[in-house]
């Protein structure tokens, strides 16, 4: 069996903000001299996670991702509702027992304090109390990601201290697994630092992705017309808007052993994971501005290669800017021969296939890499 799936992905995206940095412009990064655009791993691993290729495909099988574990068990045991109540939208009080306000915070806090460190505990001011300062401090400091397995242990330790009407025992607060991953958690990781004997390291690796050519950030100024405004011919409301467009090259590898260990050994599992990964790097785009920008897009181009030899990026293929005039072309032929030129100096090679411009079908990719 194959250890290392590769994608190498080329998508065009017109003009776009899908990823912004913390003054509201695209990201950007320099290589090879000229600025590129740039979309972190982050804001891609996201969209991939909770779109329906992963988040919509393994019922049971999926995690999640907060720091309001507290705040939601304050909430089931406050208004007489289960936790998976709790944690929906348009939840109104329920007819189960309740407990009183400081049971209730105690039980919040020992209970998320087993996935990370709580803030610090809210001190009430000259008899002041504010609700949201307190359901505050229910949060953790870091955010956790809990599998279904936790969460469902989670969901039985609040019934027993409802029933009880008191704060868990200690015993009882040894709620992480080891053995049981989420999808989501056994692809991208999760990492515990109060709790580092239950991180699980990311058998899915994924590169930021960067346009092939040089790349500006460009500014769209823009008005709003009141439409009751019958007396003043003005804008009701101007702004600046930033984006821009590109041919993004992404890299991600996916460590088939690990994400097999990560699993259980579970194959069947282990094959739906890797095919709703390649479908979401495929037809995924970051949620970022598409209103305003409509800049959907789905992959133009795919090399997936399966094998033992080294993993490796083909991002230097891209180090000089591609300047041709069919530019996904001039993208597609640097990707190749980087690609014949590193397993020429590596004397490696392995199997690849090809999706787009011409080539072969989502489905055929999906089936290569778990053959």
């Amino acid at each position: 069996m194959s250890r290392f799936i590769q994608l190498h992905v080329l998508t065009t995206y017109p003009a776009s903000n899908l990823n912004r940095d913390d003054l509201g412009r695209p990201k950007t990064v320099n290589m090879g001299g000229s600025q590129r655009l740039r979309v972190s791993s982050q804001s891609l691993k996201r969209a991939w996670r909770t779109s329906e290729n992963i988040a919509g495909a393994f019922d049971g099988h999926f995690g999640v991702r907060t720091k309001e574990i507290g705040k939601y068990v304050y909430y089931a045991l406050t208004k007489g509702v289960r936790l998976d109540e709790a944690m929906s939208e348009g939840v109104f009080e329920g007819e189960r027992k309740t407990l009183k306000h400081e049971p209730a915070a105690k039980t919040a806090r020992a209970i998320a304090a087993g996935f990370a460190k709580n803030k610090a505990e809210y001190k009430v001011k000259k008899d002041d109390f504010v609700e949201k300062d307190f359901l505050d401090s229910l949060e953790t400091e870091q955010m956790a990601h809990v599998n279904p397995v936790e969460l469902a242990a989670v969901s039985e330790l609040v019934e027993q201290c409802r029933e009880n009407e008191k704060e868990p025992a200690k015993e009882d607060l040894e709620l992480l697994k080891s053995n049981e991953n989420a999808v989501d958690v056994a692809m991208f990781g999760r990492m515990l630092a109060s709790r580092p004997d239950y991180n699980v390291e990311a058998a899915v690796q994924v590169a930021h992705a960067m346009t092939v050519h040089k790349a500006m950030v460009e500014d769209d100024f823009f008005t709003a017309v009141d439409d009751l405004n019958r007396d003043d011919s003005g804008a009701g409301h101007m702004g600046v808007s930033e984006f821009g467009a590109g041919i993004f090259y992404l890299y991600a590898c996916v460590d088939r052993d690990l994400l097999l260990e990560n699993l259980g050994g579970n194959r069947e599992l282990c094959d739906r994971a890797i095919k709703g990964l390649v479908r979401s790097a495929l037809t995924v785009s970051p949620s970022g501005k598409q209103n305003s920008f409509a800049s959907r897009a789905i992959a133009s181009y795919c090399m997936a290669e399966k094998g033992n030899a080294h993993a490796r990026t083909l991002a230097e293929a891209f180090l000089r800017p591609v300047e041709a005039e069919d530019m996904l072309t001039g993208a597609i032929d640097a990707l190749e021969q980087k690609r014949e030129s590193f397993n020429r100096i590596l004397g490696e090679d392995c199997q690849a296939f090809v999706y787009g411009h011409g080539h072969g079908t989502l489905e055929e990719i999906c089936n290569f890499v778990t053959e």
